[in-house]
């Protein structure tokens, strides 16, 4: 199963405490610190990369490959998959945001599918996929596909009967 942590945009309040909520026991954290020039972002995410997991990048493919991080998180507006992994060194994760049924990009390495269910660090999102989304998703996607979006411990495993690779989460990782 891969475990996935995602930021929730706190680093420049007081960044000691931000990164002593980074999780060593996770396969990803993906840096998601929307309020950061790249310079901040690239300080920030060159201290996060000493806590182990591979870093994800989210939407900062400049960044990502300047400060050597293990890859990129697109969202759906980013630049296509297809032109990072010409661009990008071997072994360079692309991570994809899928919010509905469109075609999930086979040059992605997996697919963040959200939200599975309300989710718990912010509203106003869209409406949740539910396990019966998220199963079709899975089922017709070519790369895993990780769930995203009111994900709990108690639900987590219904996430991976449903087919997915595993969970990622703000909260469910120690963030908020």
């Amino acid at each position: 199963m891969i475990r996935l942590q995602i930021t929730d945009g706190t680093a420049a309040l007081d960044s000691a405490r931000w990164l002593g909520r980074l999780r060593d026991d996770v396969d990803f954290i993906q840096i998601r610190e929307k309020d950061l020039n790249a310079r901040e972002l690239a300080a920030l995410v060159r201290l996060a990369l000493r806590v182990g997991p591979k870093i994800l990048v989210n939407d900062r493919l400049d960044v990502a490959l300047a400060v050597g991080a293990a890859g990129v998180h697109l969202r759906g507006s980013s630049v296509p998959p297809a032109l990072v992994r010409r661009i990008a060194p071997p072994g360079f994760v692309i991570s994809v945001a899928i919010h509905d049924g469109v075609e999930i990009p086979a040059e992605a390495d997996h697919a963040l599918v959200a939200p599975v269910f309300q989710p718990l660090s912010k509203r106003g999102t869209s409406p949740p996929l539910g396990l019966t989304g998220l199963r079709r998703i899975a089922r017709a996607s070519a790369i895993p596909v990780i769930a995203l979006g009111g994900i709990t411990p108690e639900n987590a495993a219904a996430c991976m009967e449903a087919g997915a690779a595993g969970v990622a989460g703000i909260t469910l990782f120690g963030f908020r």
